[in-house]
């Protein structure tokens, strides 16, 4: 029977259930708060240049073309690919860097230099890495998180011991170089814990990494975006922008609509793939699952300060990604998890993708977007922001050797008060709730309401994480979650 079906937010995970749920032959309309779809993904123009505004790094080709294939189409139908090569390089120091090339013989001829007998150990190590993400990526991952028995397979049960270990110490044992350790430390760090937080199991990063690639859509991240919403209009689901919700409401215990605009608009079934501490705010407190003191004590994955710059030359000494390692690693750890406050020395992350995408910038020009990570719920003043541009951008000159700050002529920050206000993102995280062993699976945040019959939620505070890979998945499993409810 055709529901009525209404979504909250134009994320991946909201589009992708969208496309589901649409395909089952429902009613489904998206509403997004902003003007333009897309959540943290969204992208902007100005003065010639554009900016993805969130995801950067195409991971895991593998998840968008299941995806595609469940409505018999291909990734190509609607983007182009490009393999980066190198797909990123990681700077310690003055003109010192490692490239991470497109493959893995490369990179494990790179290791042997750096480290004798390192190369073997690379091999083996993304072998286990591989089989993890076989289990992971093609089974595991595709479970609604609703019982803790999802885990237990004769697979998991082999690898028992990987999920009450780290992947920290686990790639310390094999390794000793302290740059490589940071190299196959960096890929976990999306999953938005510490690696000395994070289960051994989820090595399997390190084959998203070194075994999948590193590509970039043909002119940015937008074009998967845009790519879901031509899917999802093409099996006639309705998306409308500028449309903040204001409630949800709620009839017998049973979601039976959302208000836009102070417009009741009924529905039969309601999909939130906006914040979900923020979703819970718009029913009433006897029909929220999660308290605030709940949201308090979880692990949530860092804020971020960001900066879309355009410059009005080329930059060299470049890659389309690169990473910055030049200072302490592990305090600047500690200062978004341990004893959260703005790091002294902060890493950061600089994406170029004009070096790939000749659209990005104007002609001679360079596109450029630069990634501090920081504690959720900190302070966030303009004053911080150009601080802080000053000390990246001033490193960022001497580890490159060029001078770059006179060739600024576009500049735009976003940080934690921007997550709030654009995406009511809780303390202004970026990436949801990080994917450590409590939260995980079936501990995390639930896809369908305990208390609320019809109401369910998409997203990367749900299951099963952060990412944009896993946001597609989400959706997946949402939409699943609902067709079965019809039948119950």
């Amino acid at each position: 029977m055709r529901k009525t079906i209404q979504i909250i937010g134009s994320g991946f995970s909201s589009l992708a259930a969208a496309c589901y749920l649409a395909q089952q032959g429902n009613n489904v309309t998206v509403y997004e708060k902003n003007s333009t779809i897309g959540g943290r993904a969204r992208q902007f123009k100005e003065n010639g240049f554009t900016f993805d505004m969130g995801p950067s790094w195409y991971w895991m080709p593998d998840v968008f073309e299941r995806f595609f294939q469940d409505f018999n189409k291909k990734p190509s139908d609607y983007y182009e690919l490009i393999k980066l090569n190198p797909a990123y390089r990681v700077y310690f120091g003055i003109n010192d860097f490692i490239s991470i090339n497109d493959n893995l013989e490369d990179i494990k001829s790179t290791f042997e230099k750096i480290e004798k007998g390192s190369g073997e150990k690379l091999q083996n190590f993304i072998n286990q890495a591989k089989s993890n993400y076989d289990i992971a990526i093609k089974d595991l991952v595709y479970r609604p998180g609703v019982s803790p028995l999802e885990l237990i397979t004769p697979q998991t049960a082999l690898k028992l011991n990987q999920f009450f270990s780290n992947v920290s110490s686990d790639i310390r044992k094999k390794f000793k170089n302290e740059r490589l350790i940071q190299i196959l430390e960096f890929p976990v760090l999306f999953l938005g814990a510490k690696p000395t937080k994070t289960p051994s199991f989820y090595n399997f990063m390190n084959y998203a990494d070194f075994g999948l690639g590193t590509w970039h859509p043909k002119t940015g991240m937008f074009d998967v975006i845009r790519g879901i919403e031509k899917l999802a209009l093409e099996l006639g689901v309705a998306i409308k922008t500028n449309s903040a919700i204001e409630k949800i409401i709620v009839e017998n215990n049973t979601a039976a609509g959302i208000v836009i605009n102070g417009e009741i608009l009924k529905a039969d079934i309601v999909l939130s793939g906006a914040d979900y501490q923020h979703t819970e705010t718009l029913l009433e407190k006897e029909h929220q699952m999660y308290s605030e003191k709940y949201w308090e004590s979880r692990v949530f994955a860092p804020s971020s300060l960001l900066f879309f710059v355009g410059f009005d030359k080329k930059i060299e000494n470049i890659s389309h990604h690169a990473l910055f390692f030049d200072v302490d690693f592990n305090q600047h750890a500690a200062d978004i998890y341990d004893h959260p406050k703005w790091p002294e020395a902060p890493l950061f992350y600089a994406n170029f993708p004009s070096k790939t995408d000749q659209t990005a910038a104007p002609n001679g020009m360079e596109s450029g977007f630069f990634l501090i990570p920081l504690a959720p719920g900190i302070e966030d003043t303009e004053k911080l922001r150009e601080e802080y541009f000053e000390k990246i951008i001033t490193r960022f000159e001497q580890l490159t050797q060029q001078k770059i700050k006179n060739n600024i002529i576009f500049k735009r920050a976003f940080c934690k008060n921007d997550f709030v206000s654009d995406y009511n993102a809780y303390k202004g995280n970026a990436y949801g709730m990080a994917n450590t062993l409590m939260q995980t699976a079936f501990l995390r945040p639930k896809i369908k309401s305990k208390k609320v019959k019809n109401l369910f939620f998409t997203g990367q505070l749900t299951v099963p994480g952060p990412g944009v890979p896993p946001a597609l998945i989400s959706g997946k499993l949402a939409a699943e979650l609902i067709q079965k409810s019809f039948r119950s």
